[in-house]
């Protein structure tokens, strides 16, 4: 086969249109240019710390433009000047609640009307408190549902009728989704749902150029779980360390799987999970010792 031949062979799989991560012979690029963001819109919540903000800042430094949102308006102007100062990014930051339907629509609007579309969503909001299932009043598990579920679809909703090139969602769960989640059941059952409906999604969207995939970390400390997970472990983060064969990572161990789905060195990937755990669900109960061998 020709170089000619290649170039179709490794062209639009099934006839479909090129994307961006093809030249214009139809070669398919698989090396750091398609990590070259320039000029995408990105769109990521709960970017004020934590998982989010490292994302936000790892897209900006790929020259991805940005709109980002969070609670905490003070979080989320330090990371937006962070953004500015290091990268030149000037983004667009909506302080808002985003169980609030209203405001997911009012900041869809403003995307709208600055940019004119978006490339790439990141659901990254979410959070809970540590509660037996029988313990959670109804008024606190429609506050888990809405934060951990609800909120991802208005989302969805929100941008996808702007992803008019196609584009990226990357929903943000948990290690808790394959598995039991005692003290977080509602918040785990909702992310669970969130990784079912990204891979219908993944179904539904691909007509559009959409992909949709998921990312499921553990053994990542962030600010907003620091007690929830003192609670939990009932003996620290040590305690937990020998559950991880890698040991505790950190919220930038995330953004590089982000970047991954974000770019099109992903673009035959969709509806999957990428487990960023440091293999905590390989070891399925199987705890380090010091010396680098596993006891049950």
């Amino acid at each position: 086969m020709g170089p000619d031949g290649l170039a179709a062979r490794r062209g639009s799989p099934r006839g479909q249109p090129l994307t961006s991560g093809q030249l214009s012979s139809g070669a398919v690029v698989t090396d750091a240019r398609a990590l070259d963001l320039t000029g995408k819109i990105a769109v990521v919540t709960g970017a004020a710390q934590g998982i989010g903000k490292s994302i936000a800042e790892s897209f900006a430094a790929c020259g991805v433009q940005l709109a980002l949102c969070d609670r905490s308006g003070d979080g989320l102007e330090q990371t937006g000047k962070q953004i500015r100062d290091e990268f030149g990014v000037d983004s667009l930051l909506s302080v808002m609640d985003v169980r609030d339907q209203a405001a997911v629509e009012a900041f869809c609007a403003a995307i709208k009307e600055r940019f004119g579309r978006v490339d790439i969503l990141v659901n990254n909001a979410g959070g809970g408190f540590y509660a037996a299932v029988m313990d959670v009043s109804a008024g606190g598990q429609t506050a888990l549902v809405n934060e951990n579920f609800t909120q991802v679809t208005s989302f969805v909703r929100g941008c996808v009728p702007l992803m008019t090139g196609g584009g990226s969602i990357i929903n943000i769960t948990t290690v808790e989704v394959t598995r039991a989640a005692p003290g977080f059941g509602i918040y785990g059952a909702m992310k669970a749902a969130v990784e079912h409906l990204s891979r219908t999604l993944a179904l539904e969207l691909v007509s559009r150029g959409i992909r949709v995939n998921t990312i499921a970390p553990d053994a990542i400390p962030t600010p907003g779980d620091e007690d929830l997970g003192e609670q939990a472990m009932q003996g620290g983060r040590e305690k937990y360390a020998p559950k991880v064969p890698m040991g505790w990572g950190n919220e930038d161990d995330c953004a590089g799987p982000a970047l991954f789905l974000a770019s099109d060195l992903s673009r035959y990937v969709t509806g999957t999970t990428l487990h960023v755990d440091g293999g905590s669900s390989a070891a399925s109960g199987w705890l380090r010792r010091p010396d680098g061998t596993y006891e049950a």
